[in-house]
């Protein structure tokens, strides 16, 4: 099991810290306005990111939130490659899961984060 202080979650638009670790972005898009340089990411890893038609369905509506959670929880374990980058990285030390949704307690790296410590679980796998 991965340790909780080893996976942080941040908005893209927030300064980047040593703390930080290194810093994966987890967007499908690149967060509008932001300049590579400014964004400081060491990876980034598309295919993880909910895709395209959940993102639209979701529309970040906190009423279809724990839906939300589910599907996407479903998605990324059509993953592995991915997942299991993410938890060699976490094993190797702190990362951070940046995101560009204004929300910042009701987003894809929330849930992301939350599956890579086993809070949520893939309904497919039951």
């Amino acid at each position: 099991m991965l340790a909780v202080k080893n996976i942080n979650v941040k908005r893209a638009y927030e300064a980047p810290d040593t703390d930080d670790g290194t810093r994966i972005l987890v967007d499908r898009l690149w967060p509008r306005g932001l300049r590579k340089t400014d964004a400081a990411i060491d990876r980034w890893i598309k295919g993880i990111a909910p895709s395209t038609d959940l993102r639209k369905w979701f529309g970040h509506d906190p009423a279809r939130w724990q839906e939300f959670r589910q599907r996407y929880a479903d998605e990324i374990q059509e993953h592995p490659e991915e997942l299991d980058e993410l938890r060699a990285c976490a094993r190797a030390g702190r990362i951070t899961l940046v995101f560009a949704a204004h929300d910042e307690t009701r987003n894809n790296a929330v849930v992301l984060r939350d599956v890579l410590l086993g809070r949520i679980s893939s309904s497919l796998s039951s």
